[in-house]
Formats: C-alpha cells, structure tokens, sequence
C-alpha cells in the first residue's frame, strides 16, 4: 500500500478510536431521567488486587520496587509540596464555573455537615431528609456535624490551626479492573493542622481519583505508562527530582492521560461516577468517616455550578440491618444479598476476602465509636433467619468458618472496622485483622525514615497491605506483554494493538508474525509519523 494512504487510513483509524474512548464532561440539566450508571470503583478493595492468589508472590516477579517510593510517600520533603490550596483552585477552575474559587468550594462541601440553612445558601444540608426526628440520608440516619460544619466559614489556607497540609500520597494500581476500563486509584491525604496538638479537633479529606485509562482497546496494558511510572520512582535516588515527577503526575497528568486531579476522576464525570472525596471526622463526638462526590452541572454549553454532593460510604451497610428484629423496609432484602456474599467473604486471606455491597444498603456515614456500625454487636449469638443463610452457604462451600466470624469480616471491611472497630480481631481460619494507629492509617505525627523525616503509618499497611500491593505491582510489570512500543524491536506485535502495528503489518505481515524488527521501527516511524528517537 503506498505511504500517503497507509497514512489516510492511519488518521481515520486514529479519529475512531478517539471518538470510541470520549467521555461525557457535563451534567446536563434536563427533564429525563439520567442514563445507568456503572458501580464505581470499590473503595479499597476490588479490581487486580482480588486476582493475586494467596501468598507473596514477589520471589516469581523479574521487577521489583521499592514500598516507599513506589507505592506510598510521607516523606515530608515531598509532600509538602502539595497544598490543599493548589488542589482545590485546580478543581475550581477544571470547572470552567464563573466566579468559581477552591476556597468556594471547600466551603460548600463543609457546608453540608451542617443544618438548613447553613452557611453557604441554597446547598445540600445534613437535614435536608428527615424520618420523623432523625435526619437520614440513603434512608438511614445521618448526623449533622456543626464542630466540621463551621469550616464552611473558615479559609483552610492561609490559618495555621485551621489549615490543612498533606500527609501521604498513595499509589493504588491493584484497583485496576481487570479489563483495563480505569489504571486504578490515586489518592493525596490532607491533614488539619489542628489535630497536630489537640486530638479532639483532628481532621482529615481524602482526595481518592479514579484515573481514566485512555487506550482501553489494549486492555489493562493501557494502564502499563502509570506502572512504569511509579515504578521509575524506585531506582530515582534524587528527592527532588521524585517530588517534580510525583507533582506531575497529580497535577498535569503522564503524556496522554488525564492528570489525577480532575473534576472528573472525583465524580463529576456522570459517564462513570468513578472516584470520590472521604472525610475522617474527630471534630465531634462520634468519631466518622464519610464520602463526598464532586457534580458539575451545565445548561446550552454553559457550566453553572460545581459543589461536593453526599455519597454513601461504600461497603458499609447500615449495622442494623444485622440485627434478627430489625423492621427496616429493607432488612429481608439485605438479609439474601448479604448471603450470596458469604463465599467471598470465606476466602481465607486477609488481603483478599471481600464483599460487594448493593448501594441501596450503604450508610451515608461509618461510625467507629458507637454500635451503629458493630456488625456483630447487631447480629448478636441468637438463631435468626440471616444466621441460617450464613450457615446454609458455609456448608454449601465447605467452609468451616462461622456466621460470626462472616460477620466480623463484614465489619473489618466497613471503613470503621478498617481503622478501628477491628482492630486485632481474629476473624477466623487463622485471619487477625492488623491495626491502625487508632481510627487512621496514616498520621498528622512524623517518624525518622531511611530517606528522612516522615509521616507515620499504620502497622496494618507497613505489615499486611502494603506487601499484597507490592506484589500486585510487581507480578503486573513482570509479566510477558504481547504488545509493546512500535518504537522498540522485539517480539512480534499483533495487528490489535494499535492503528499504527496494524498499519505497519498490512505492508509487512512479518512484523507482526515473525518478528518486530528494525525494519519494521522503521516502517512505524514512516507510516505513522512518528520519531522514535524522541521515545
């Protein structure tokens, strides 16, 4: 085929491919109801960290990286060169809303921890639903917060005591999907100053993105750039250099992918509703967890607003719903889902048991100090109907785990069992959950580490979360790719990896069934533009 038309062919293929991998960028206000939306991604738990089999398989992987670099950074050195400020006036101006400031928007999202009318009008508010004298949200009950809710007064920027500064960056490549559709979670802890010195005004926001992956034709091999990212980050000995490199990648984005901070990795993208804000509140009695999403709302072309809106904590079932003589509307239901999510839960790996919760019995919130989200506390030691459930899958797997310990396994998994609730439990077949550092994972406290000053973190992540994501990491770049860079001689490629192979292939077959030779570099860099010695 003559070069000029394997060009032709070449773009048109390229064009499609883009208008298949586009996304919707606005709400748009309209009288029909909206599309369904696919489940967002699990908050901890999900995607290729589910498919590792048991076991560290670390000695089978040809890569390896290092925990702290390449998979979470506290280094004070490198994370205070992010600032609450810069996030939130990025996603301000992402929004293309007129008057639009990050300050703004922190307000409004404090705001809806507080009672109507609040401080920041009209604005979603923690009463705006009520069942009798209770404020519910998702039909369960729901506090209003006034200690966290006077933020929306306050400016987190520039007050010592009222600011806030980051404390870790985490790298959460095992929530890939196996399919590729996302690369997984990355997430920027912010900490309130105040909770330095007093533990009664402590504070955290969690900025957890859900970075698109713009090649999904290649599948999870798409997300490959972000893995060698992160990965990179292991053999670079020079801080500042990782710091420059670490802010790239959170606030411009790799070469072709969207930066981490985004409007639309946060939820605002109602294509995927993908990604979210969490907040851990200590400023008022009970301490809580909660989840917050970002919406954009646009008219004729026209963006009119951007605000956090409140989102159920996911896989955290309301306690209740446990208890034998629960009467909520929606307790013989979640008694049968909860029973088809025995046999996850019965895998006897604490990195991998699991559950998957129906939206329609998430809390709004998770409460680690009252018995609101104690499942077992509910479920209690009597014969009940969802006990017999329980029992009726354990026999059907051969599991010789109990209800209870099934149960207990639920709670660990709810954000308040994650970093309080069980703390030490043993949950059965041989599985103690680890603990936190009391209701966090990471702290506004430093340590000494081997690369400086640091913010400490949990036993449970040094010990048993950070070396399952390790492996994950590692087993991903250390399996065999069948598609690589046209650029680089090597195996054959075949014709569905990209327009450009397939293009090279319909001249030369050989290069994609022999081998990928000079030859064929040479034939990409003619046919399809490019100028391999700029890769």
């Amino acid at each position: 085929m003559d070069k000029r038309i394997r060009r032709s062919c070449l773009a048109l293929a390229s064009i499609l491919a883009l208008a298949g991998c586009s996304t919707q960028e606005d709400v748009v206000e309209a009288e029909a109801p909206p599309a369904a939306r696919p489940a967002p991604l699990h908050s901890e738990r999900g995607g290729i960290g589910l498919l590792l089999a048991s076991g560290d398989k670390s000695a089978m992987n040809t890569v390896t990286v290092n925990t702290f670099r390449s998979l979470i950074v506290t280094e004070t050195a490198i994370v205070n060169n992010f600032s609450l400020r810069e996030v939130m006036d990025q996603l301000a101006v992402q929004s293309g809303v007129a008057g639009m400031t990050g300050l703004k928007l922190y307000r409004q999202l404090w705001d809806t921890q507080n009672p109507t009318p609040g401080q920041v009008n009209p604005n979603q508010h923690c009463n705006d639903q009520m069942s009798g004298s209770v404020s519910v949200f998702n039909s369960f009950p729901y506090q209003c917060r006034n200690a966290e809710g006077v933020q929306a007064g306050q400016d987190p920027f520039n007050v010592a005591t009222q600011g806030y500064r980051a404390v870790g960056l985490f790298n959460r490549f095992d929530l890939a999907p196996a399919d590729g559709s996302n690369c997984g979670e990355y997430r920027i802890v912010f900490a309130r100053r105040s909770g330095e010195t007093n533990a009664g005004q402590r504070n955290f926001m969690i900025f957890e993105a859900v970075l698109p992956n713009p090649h999904q034709d290649e599948g999870l091999d798409g997300c490959l750039p972000v893995a060698e990212f992160w990965q990179r980050l292991t053999t670079n000995p020079d801080v500042a250099s990782r710091t420059q490199q670490l802010r790239t990648f959170y606030l411009q984005g790799l070469p072709g992918f969207r930066p981490v901070v985004h409007i639309d990795n946060y939820g605002a993208d109602p294509a995927t509703v993908a990604g979210q804000i969490r907040t851990n509140q200590f400023m008022q009695a009970n301490w809580l967890l909660r989840e917050f999403k970002l919406q954009k709302t646009c008219l004729a072309g026209t963006c009119t607003s951007l605000r956090a809106i409140l989102s159920t904590d996911k896989v955290n079932p309301f306690g209740p719903l446990f208890s034998p003589t629960s009467t909520h509307a929606r307790a013989e239901d979640f008694r049968f889902f909860f029973a088809s999510q025995v046999e996850a839960l019965a895998r006897n790996d604490v990195n991998l048991f699991n559950m998957d919760v129906q939206d329609q019995f998430n809390a709004g919130q998770s409460d680690a100090q009252g018995t609101e989200n104690n499942y077992t506390f509910h479920f209690g030691n009597n014969a009940s109907a969802l006990r017999t459930l329980i029992q009726n899958e354990l026999t059907r797997i051969g599991s010789t785990l109990t209800p209870n310990q099934i149960v207990s396994r639920a709670k660990a998994l709810s954000c308040a069992g994650c970093h309080d609730l069980s703390n030490g439990n043993n949950l059965g077949g041989g599985v103690v959950w680890p603990n936190s550092l009391g209701f966090t994972h990471v702290s506004e406290l430093t340590e000494e580490g081997p690369e400086g000053t640091r913010f400490r973190i949990s036993p449970a992540l040094t010990n048993v979360f950070l070396p399952h994501r390790k492996a994950v990491l590692e087993e991903y770049l250390s399996r065999p790719r069948p598609c690589h860079n046209v650029c680089n001689p090597g195996n054959p490629i075949a014709t569905h990896c990209s327009p450009c192979a397939a293009a090279v292939c319909e001249g030369d077959p050989f290069c994609c069934s022999g081998s990928w030779d000079v030859i064929c570099v040479e034939a990409a860099q003619d046919v399809c533009g490019l100028a391999c010695n700029a890769q």
